[in-house]
Order: structure tokens, then C-alpha cells, then sequence
């Protein structure tokens, strides 16, 4: 069972990252809310957590093996569960999780039928099958996602966010705009530095 991997990330599209391991390629389906913060980091070293599953083929009579992977042990944690609701298999997942884990964990606990219609694939039915078989389940998720970020990429994460709440975004705004700026550019040395990345990714928006 493969549930860690790291070496050099050489493309991404679509759902799939192709990583260079030594002598081998690995080919790694990922959520699509990770799709552009990785397209940033192509020629880099990279770490996935990764679920490792057979996938049927030809009408179930092969099957072949795959890897999903995901940046953080949390993410991963929260797509196995996930993909425990009546209908939602790993494919339809990674093509549904556009936005980041914690703001579908959110609207689950929230009961956010409308939140969850936004995304792809899923039908009014589909999101309250979602919200009937996790809420409850989903609190963790919701409530530390953003500190796995602040931990594990920038000191300056705290500031930039106070920064821009004091520029008139609101709370989960500047959360959501921090966490897609340091997503992009990690190494940014300053809370200054971020926060004029967040002008800019406004601007393009």
C-alpha cells in the first residue's frame, strides 16, 4: 500500500499529476482544487499523501491500479470520507472538490444545499444525501483546516489575514484569499508581500 510519495513534479492537466521518482513516472489523480496551485509548482520536488485503490475496467472484469494524492494528511482524510456518501465515487470526487476541503467541509455543517450545488456534478439530491450522511461528521475539518495551512507554509499567515480584514474583507474572505495566494507562491517573506498578492489575484478575478 503506497500512502506517501514525493519526487519531482513534471506536468499537471486536468485531474492528474505526472511525478518523476528516480527511474519511474507516476501518474496521480488529484482534486481539482489543487490543480492550480500545482500547475505553479511544476519542476519542483513535491509530497503527496496519497489512497492507493484498484480502479474496474471493462465493465469490472480487470482492474487497474491508481493513486490519488493530496498535500496534506487532512485532505486526504476528509476525501475518504467523502466518498463514503451513496453516489459519490473517487472520480466524480476529485471532479467535484473545486473548492478548497474546508469550505465544502463548511457548507456540509452548515447544511449549505445551495454551496454544494455549486459544485460540479452534484444535484440538489446529491447534496442532501451528502449533508444527511456527514453532517456531524465534518466539524474537524472545518474548523482546523486553515491552521494546517498556517503551520505548514507561512509565518507571515496570521498577519496578512489581519492585514486585510483591516482593509475591509471579511474574516473568510481574506482566509480564502491568503490561502490561494501562499497556495501559488509558499515562499513569500512577508505579510506585505501577500497581501499585494491578493491585490493582484483580485484583479484577475
Amino acid at each position: 500500500m503506497i500512502t506517501r510519495i514525493k519526487g519531482k513534479l513534471i506536468d499537471v492537466h486536468s485531474c492528474e499529476a505526472m511525478l518523476e521518482v528516480g527511474a519511474f513516472t507516476y501518474a496521480i489523480l488529484v482534486p481539482a482544487a489543487d490543480v492550480p496551485a500545482l500547475q505553479s509548482k511544476i519542476g519542483s520536488e513535491v509530497e503527496f499523501h496519497t489512497i492507493h485503490y484498484l480502479e474496474s475496467q471493462s465493465q469490472g472484469t480487470s482492474f487497474a491500479p491508481r493513486l490519488i494524492g493530496f498535500s496534506n494528511e487532512m485532505n486526504r482524510a476528509f476525501f475518504e470520507l467523502f466518498t463514503t456518501v451513496k453516489g459519490i465515487g473517487n472520480r466524480k470526487a476529485l471532479r467535484a472538490l473545486v473548492r478548497p476541503f474546508n469550505e465544502t467541509a463548511t457548507a456540509i455543517a452548515q447544511r449549505d444545499v445551495s454551496a454544494l450545488t455549486d459544485l460540479p456534478e452534484i444535484g440538489k439530491r446529491s447534496a442532501e444525501t451528502i449533508i444527511a450522511s456527514l453532517h456531524g461528521k465534518v466539524d474537524e475539518f472545518a474548523g482546523q483546516a486553515d491552521s494546517v495551512i498556517e503551520s505548514t507554509t507561512s509565518p507571515f499567515y496570521n498577519d496578512a489575514i489581519e492585514m486585510l480584514m483591516q482593509l475591509g474583507e471579511s474574516r473568510k474572505d481574506a482566509r480564502q484569499l491568503v490561502n490561494k495566494v501562499i497556495a501559488m507562491e509558499p515562499d513569500m517573506d512577508s505579510a506585505d508581500q501577500i497581501v499585494q498578492a491578493t491585490f493582484q489575484l483580485k484583479g484577475k478575478s
